[in-house]
């Protein structure tokens, strides 16, 4: 590994990281420690899964309720958008929300990544500690 350059040892950290790191938001599981340092590293690193992930019906929209398709049409395209697709039937509905939303680049709020926030004070550096601590946990 020492021999190994800059951007080779960097992947091979990326990829032990990787490895380690479960940030799945399963209903019946309490991990709020876990999520914490899953979001703080995804802020660390600017993920944005907007690279990675498409709202399809296949991925998503067929596995949601109509309320949900909805809110993410009314999201990412307009209200006015959503409220003339309430009448049609579920399947239908997910198919014109993958087409509406293809463009758009939303996500659902599970995958979104806010951004990182200026940390200049000493409370937060105290706070980033108990972070890698957990993180190690």
């Amino acid at each position: 590994m020492a021999e190994l350059d800059h951007d080779s040892r960097m992947a091979l950290f990326a990829h032990c990281t990787a490895l380690t790191v479960n940030a799945v938001r399963l209903p019946w599981e309490r991990r709020p420690r876990a999520m914490a340092t899953a979001d703080r590293l995804a802020e660390a690193v600017s993920l944005d899964m907007t690279g990675y992930w498409r709202p399809t019906v296949r991925s998503y929209l067929g596995r949601v309720t109509k309320a949900r398709i909805l809110e993410a049409v009314c999201e990412g395209v307009s209200g006015e958008v959503a409220e003339r697709m309430v009448d049609m039937k579920k399947v239908d509905m997910a198919e014109a929300a993958e087409q509406l939303l293809a463009p758009t680049g939303w996500l659902p709020s599970l995958l979104r990544t806010g951004k990182p926030e200026d940390r200049t004070d000493a409370s937060t550096d105290a706070q980033d500690s108990d972070a890698y601590s957990e993180a190690a946990e």
